[in-house]
């Protein structure tokens, strides 16, 4: 049987975990936190937050 640890070793489960992660970045800056409280609380490095706010359409 395919249980939940399996799954989450999956690449369509591990990419879809950063994608929602990188969906709130947005929601989290109009929120007030910085870039390094973003990646802190995503668990996401300092890089990964500043290139998902520079693909941010311009009228977030």
């Amino acid at each position: 049987m395919f249980g939940l640890s399996e799954l989450k070793q999956t690449r369509v489960y591990q990419e879809g975990s950063f994608e929602a992660k990188l969906e709130a970045v947005p929601k989290l800056l109009a929120l007030g936190l910085n870039v390094e409280q973003i990646a802190q609380a995503l668990n996401l490095n300092i890089s990964q937050v500043q290139q998902a706010i520079q693909e941010m359409p311009l009228n977030q």
